[in-house]
């Protein structure tokens, strides 16, 4: 028997998998994606999938987290020397909730398989929760620095802010009225604005 190889090649067919994977959902949706067709679309046997990910389920979580938290990361602007921490948050996370509502696999996902975001809505954290607490952690912690943010227990404020943001990020179609300019996204997104603005201010 051939041994399984670990090297540098590894990294780059897990990303061809998680990309073949992201496609697979796009085009029919989780419940009608099978491994056996991630594994044609990546150019991979279906053992090297199921050596790492025992169901689409698993594998499509792996997808979730790697697109959330990249969406988050690169929404989240630049340090500003100058600039105080909590701007730079508020601005990160109104941008991050507006990505995340235009991301394709996001609205795949609610449309065709919600049920795939409810363990992580009303059980348990997952990954990709668990990395965004430790992006909004962070610039917590920069504000507190700088005199920014209010002070408070950090893990207590940090939760909370992300509660807040998946609430919008979730649920903000149940309450739009895209024919009234007063009730339509971009509105609610200016009020997320004034809600984090206000519970962070000193």
């Amino acid at each position: 028997m051939t041994p399984i190889r670990h090297n540098h090649s590894d990294g780059e067919t897990v990303e061809t998998v998680l990309d073949a994977a992201r496609d697979c959902v796009l085009a029919v949706g989780v419940r009608r994606t099978t491994l056996t067709d991630v594994a044609r679309r990546a150019g991979v046997s279906r053992m090297t999938l199921y050596r790492r990910w025992p169901d689409v389920r698993t594998l499509v979580g792996d997808v979730m987290t790697r697109e959330w938290v990249a969406l988050a990361v690169s929404a989240m602007p630049e340090r500003e020397p100058a600039a105080p921490a909590r701007h730079r948050l508020v601005d990160g996370l109104v941008a991050g909730v507006a990505a995340f509502r235009a991301h394709p696999l996001f609205h795949k996902i609610l449309d065709v398989d919600p049920e795939l975001l409810l363990p992580y809505v009303l059980d348990r954290r997952g990954a990709s929760q668990d990395a965004l607490l430790g992006l909004i952690t962070g610039a917590l912690e920069e504000g507190h620095a700088d005199g920014s943010v209010r002070p408070a227990h950090l893990v207590l404020q940090a939760r909370s802010v992300l509660l807040v943001v998946q609430s919008f990020t979730l649920s903000l179609r149940t309450m739009t009225d895209e024919s009234d300019p007063e009730l339509d996204e971009a509105a609610f997104l200016g009020e997320l604005r004034t809600l984090l603005e206000r519970t962070l201010a000193p």
